[in-house]
């Protein structure tokens, strides 16, 4: 699954580049913050873009493809919260999941 594995690591660094700042960094003048936030999100482009062409050429549709990285993105998301930020999970984030893999299973039902 070159695809998934792809887009676990560009939205880990969409992710990092996204909220790295609110953990430490808001001191930090907003302009370092968009530059440094923006070499992040090179390198996450670096991944998602061979992710979606590798899964577009394996037959993935576009649709597909988005809700399979919202999925990734609510897993990252989920554990950099907990992780960095020291927030808590509630029934709220398991039941936004729940939807995000519903949506999913619809995407890919009946796919060959």
């Amino acid at each position: 699954m070159p695809t998934v594995a792809l887009l676990l690591v560009s939205n880990i660094f969409m992710t990092i580049a996204w909220y790295w700042h609110l953990k430490g960094g808001m001191a930090k003048p907003l302009p370092t913050v968009i530059l440094l936030s923006w070499a992040l999100a090179l390198v996450e482009y670096c991944f998602a873009v061979p992710a979606n062409r590798i899964g577009f050429a394996s037959g993935w549709s576009g649709g597909q493809l988005k809700v399979a990285q919202e999925v990734i993105t609510l897993l990252v998301f989920g554990a950099f919260a907990v992780l960095v930020l020291g927030e808590q999970l509630s029934w709220r984030h398991a039941g936004a999941f729940a939807c995000l893999v519903g949506a999913a299973a619809f995407m890919f039902a009946g796919r060959s």
